[in-house]
């Protein structure tokens, strides 16, 4: 653990280079700013806020719960025109058309997802899974996707997320379907529920964990605080989870979050997504070799305001990362589960 070493991540078909030495190194580099803790809970002029107006002049309703609507600047729109023909192989272009929508889990925007009740946090899986089999009958990626934070480029601190479906498998689909379908041809398991297997019996990089959810550091993680959150049965698609399923999903995830919350008590940046089969025109193929699961992407790495940049080797050479994926377990592993803003309670 104490020295350099690279680790293969299955996923990915990739390599990450583990350097846990580096953590010790001196720090004189970019300090962030930690975010405020003075957001106000309804604002007039924040556009995602109930009866407040939204960049192209429509009234958001005094919604009381989730609330979803179209992107006002969607990156995929169903009508975009066919691309020229190329005149050569080296410059190629393809159709790429779809929706994106922006889902509110709260009306307040003081609350983010681990101050929420566990009913309210049920809601927004609800949402989440009637969104992707709704957009999933006409397209083949429905990617759910939360930025929280500035740090991660969310430009609005309103408890939201984003909902992109698109006409093609975006790149990291590919690559997780074709390993995925290569691991399953070779050992006849599926590769997560295989993996959620291992790392629940070997134990050193569980986070967290309940009778059909676990949350792990995986072996293979690149940024500091990385997390993997599986179900334990065979899953292929968040719509196809089970009542009890949805339920003690949004207790992991509200565990998992008050935990990153306290690691450096503040409201914890991450970007994170969920990742499951393929719709559209593969809801007819067989899907088996995907299991369901959510990735969680924390820049964080020794403080509110030291972030992990992914430069230099990372982005000329391979992913490095600057402690192993066991003492990140451990050290989340080892925190309470009551939120720090709630101790006094």
């Amino acid at each position: 653990a104490e020295h350099q070493h690279a680790r293969y991540n299955p996923l990915r078909d990739d390599w990450v280079l583990v350097s846990a030495h580096r953590v010790k190194r001196p720090w004189q580099g970019q300090l962030e700013k930690p975010p405020p803790e003075d957001v106000p809970r309804w604002d007039p002029s924040n556009p995602l806020c109930p009866g407040a107006t939204r960049a192209n002049g429509e009234v958001n309703p005094q919604y009381e719960g989730t609330f979803i609507f179209p992107n006002d600047f969607p990156a995929l729109q169903p009508d975009a025109p066919e691309p020229g023909d190329s005149d050569h192989p080296l410059f190629r272009a393809a159709a790429a058309r779809g929706v994106c929508k922006v889902m509110c889990f709260h009306p307040w925007s003081d609350l983010t997802l681990p101050l929420m009740s566990l009913a309210e946090i049920r809601a927004v899986i609800d949402a989440w899974a009637e969104l992707a089999a709704e957009l999933g009958v006409s397209y083949p990626w429905v990617q759910i996707f939360e930025n929280k934070g500035a740090m991660m480029g969310c430009s609005n601190p309103h408890p939201h997320c984003q909902v992109w479906a698109s006409s093609f498998l975006p790149n990291e689909a590919r690559l997780e379907d074709r390993t995925q379908r290569q691991h399953l041809s070779q050992r006849g398991v599926p590769m997560l529920l295989e993996y959620a297997e291992q790392e629940a019996h070997r134990k050193e990089r569980l986070v967290v964990e309940n009778a059909d959810w676990l949350v792990v550091v995986p072996y293979w993680a690149t940024w500091p605080y990385q997390t993997l959150l599986l179900p334990r049965r065979h899953v292929c698609r968040l719509q196809d989870l089970k009542e009890g399923e949805r339920d003690s999903l949004a207790s992991i995830m509200q565990r998992l979050l008050i935990k990153y919350d306290n690691l450096f008590e503040v409201s914890f940046p991450y970007s994170m997504g969920w990742h499951g089969a393929p719709t559209g025109p593969y809801l007819e193929e067989d899907c088996g070799h995907w299991q369901l699961h959510a990735h969680y992407y924390p820049p964080l790495l020794r403080s509110a305001t030291v972030r992990k940049f992914m430069v230099g080797y990372e982005m000329l050479a391979q992913a490095q990362r600057d402690l192993t994926p066991e003492q990140a377990a451990e050290r989340l592993r080892s925190l309470p589960e009551v939120h720090y803003k709630r101790r006094d309670e």
